[in-house]
């Protein structure tokens, strides 16, 4: 018998109850961010260790993860990109997909998830945020591959201003043993550079720098408890070192941006999405409003 599979995206609220959605100013309060946490992202271009989701929620996403990953899952074709392995090398796995929200609950609901959109609104200047895409990133025991140095908007230029950020969200302890995220601080500031392949040459941005950028090359590790997540402005330098531990990294990601940001091209702007014309406001189906500030 055939599973008759919802696409999720046509829904823009939480389905699922996974979350609580706040029902009076007072209760947004509790997810607010200090100022001085808010200072501190604009100074270094990324605010880390913020709790997102409690375990039970952790263990809940994982479930989904393990079922929705199989290329056998039924709701395998929603997803806008699928890679079992990113990387050329068979011995340095990267899972990397785009369009888990369309296909479960749980990695749908996180998307408004009260933590997640507060602190997005807060570091997005206090305005409304909406939705580009999410991502997971998973890296198995022993052989896990890494994610080049790289800038989020030097793959999304399609889309203008630049007036984006991203939430990365673990679903494992992720340390320095099994291939925790590390950014540059302050490189947010070195303007656009050239983008390298993602799960290629660790090194591969380094060809782009000058040799000031390269003197301030100083990454340091972002070690989190599952369930926590670390924000970064489009332009923060970020990537990450192979997990030869014998523990799994698994992580999800969601890039988001301020109400109004346009298409900058006629093209599709993700893998079986509908063309949104140049200078037309990203918005519809696939790019909900999550919070309205």
């Amino acid at each position: 018998m055939e599973v008759a599979i919802r696409d999720l995206s046509r829904h823009h609220e939480l389905i699922s109850d996974l979350f609580k959605q706040p029902s009076s100013k007072e209760e947004w309060e509790q997810y607010r961010l200090s100022d001085e946490q808010v200072a501190f992202f604009h100074e270094n271009g990324y605010l880390s260790n913020i709790k997102l989701l409690d375990n039970w929620q952790v263990d809940a996403l994982n479930k989904e993860l393990a079922v929705t990953t199989d290329p056998a899952h039924p709701g395998h074709h929603l997803y806008y990109e699928f890679h079992s392995n990113e990387s050329a090398d068979p011995n340095a796995v990267l899972l990397h997909a785009l369009g888990a929200w369309r296909v479960t609950e749980g990695f749908h609901d996180v998307l408004w998830n009260p933590a997640f959109v507060m602190a997005a609104s807060q570091l997005l200047g206090n305005r409304p945020v909406r939705f580009w895409h999410d991502q997971l990133f998973c890296k198995p025991a022993r052989h896990g591959g890494v994610v080049a140095w790289h800038q989020d908007y030097s793959y999304w230029t399609r889309s203008v201003p630049m007036q984006h950020l991203t939430c990365w969200t673990g679903l494992d302890d992720s340390m320095v043993e099994n291939g925790c995220l590390y950014y540059v601080p302050k490189s947010h500031r070195w303007g656009l550079l050239d983008k390298p392949e993602l799960a290629g040459d660790m090194e591969g941005l380094m060809q782009y720098l000058t040799e000031e950028q390269k003197a301030e090359f100083k990454p340091i590790p972002i070690e989190m408890k599952r369930g926590y997540g670390s924000f970064h402005h489009p332009l923060t330098v970020h990537g990450s070192y192979e997990n030869r531990s014998e523990r799994s990294r698994r992580a999800f990601v969601l890039n988001v941006f301020a109400d109004g940001t346009a298409s900058d091209t006629d093209a599709p702007l993700l893998d079986g999405v509908p063309a949104i014309p140049k200078g037309q406001a990203l918005e519809g189906q696939f790019f909900p409003l999550l919070y309205n500030a």
